[in-house]
């Protein structure tokens, strides 16, 4: 097969429906769009764009679940079954609760539950929200949502 070299996204509907059979129920919805490397150059030599993921939350609960408050300008889980590494960068369009609003999010992986981890936890990657202001306003609106359940000492995604 011919390169072009240039990179092609991908919608990942297999793993998007594959995660959402499981976890449809648990309040959450998600879809990943994976950067394709279509060169056979050497991946270093290739610049390579974000994955962008899209997470819609409708629960308050599954909200709970998702944020990682442990960040300084905030965070969240994505379920997701692909392989990250510590410091990729990564575009969230993120949906909250009762909100129609799409929230756009450049963060970093910070995070990760590898497949069949303890506890029966789900596979994913914790995104560290930038530190911007746009950050945290999402960061202000989703402890404005979740109030008192903040200190809550029920499990999390991550924690």
């Amino acid at each position: 097969m011919e390169s072009s070299g240039r990179e092609l996204p991908v919608k990942a509907g297999a793993t998007r429906h594959r995660w959402a059979s499981r976890n449809s129920r648990k309040g959450f919805s998600m879809s990943d769009t994976l950067p394709l490397q279509a060169s056979s150059a050497p991946s270093s030599m290739s610049p390579v764009r974000p994955t962008v993921l899209q997470l819609a939350i409708r629960e308050k609960g599954a909200l709970y679940a998702a944020y990682i408050p442990l960040f300084a300008e905030g965070g969240i889980f994505v379920p997701t079954a692909r392989e990250y590494r510590l410091g990729d960068e990564v575009y969230v369009l993120l949906t909250l609760p009762d909100d129609p609003q799409r929230y756009p999010v450049a963060g970093r992986v910070a995070w990760i539950t590898p497949l069949r981890a303890a506890e029966g936890r789900a596979a994913g990657v914790g995104i560290q929200f930038p530190a911007d202001e746009k950050s945290r306003q999402l960061k202000a609106r989703i402890e404005g949502i979740l109030g008192g359940t903040m200190a809550s000492d029920r499990p999390t995604q991550t924690i």
